[in-house]
């Protein structure tokens, strides 16, 4: 065990569900993303100018990371009228089969629109499943969390060492996690 506890010790268990829970939203919110699957679909509308960008294959639609095509609806329209869309593709190909998400809607013949036109997008958000690099990240996270309680003003010692300060940032759990991060977050 990372923390070198007992496991039938239980008196611990909602400090260290609490690290875990923080260390997991942390990593989260660093990477800009969020790595678990929504229970239920959602929709969520876009403004096509700005997240489109023109590829070989189309017009590519950039989306926040779509976890589930199942039940995916994909409409566009103004003023609350919406029109279900058909012909598109997801992006990058195979990306639920090798765990990452969809983060791309293509339309490879015609465009996303352009003014006041919006596309809304009903599915499940998230990750597919959780990275195992994230899963590892969270846990240094969260033992180091949890530890935190005793290193008061994010000093902590020994005998042997002396005092030592806490760098901000783990550097195994940067490294876990770094290409994740989408641009702009980090």
């Amino acid at each position: 065990m990372a923390l070198q506890m007992d496991p039938a010790d239980t008196t611990r268990d909602s400090l260290l569900a609490k690290a875990l829970s923080a260390a997991a939203r942390s990593i989260d919110a660093s990477c800009g993303r969020r790595f678990y699957l929504d229970a239920a679909a959602t929709a969520r509308t876009y403004n096509p100018n700005g997240r489109v960008l023109a590829a070989d294959g189309g017009e590519r639609l950039i989306v926040d990371d779509l976890g589930d095509t199942a039940g995916l609806l994909v409409e566009a329209g103004t003023g609350g009228v919406w029109t279900a869309i058909t012909g598109y593709e997801t992006g990058p190909d195979n990306a639920l089969v090798r765990g990452r998400p969809v983060t791309a809607l293509v339309m490879p013949a015609g465009t996303w629109g352009s003014g006041s036109t919006r596309v809304r997008v009903t599915a499940r958000w998230g990750w597919p499943a959780v990275p195992d690099d994230v899963v590892q990240a969270t846990l240094i996270q969260a033992a180091r969390l949890f530890r935190r309680k005793d290193s008061p003003e994010g000093v902590t010692g020994s005998a042997e060492w002396g005092v030592v300060r806490l760098s901000r940032r783990d550097p195994d759990v940067w490294a876990l996690i770094e290409h994740y991060i989408l641009p702009g977050f980090g």
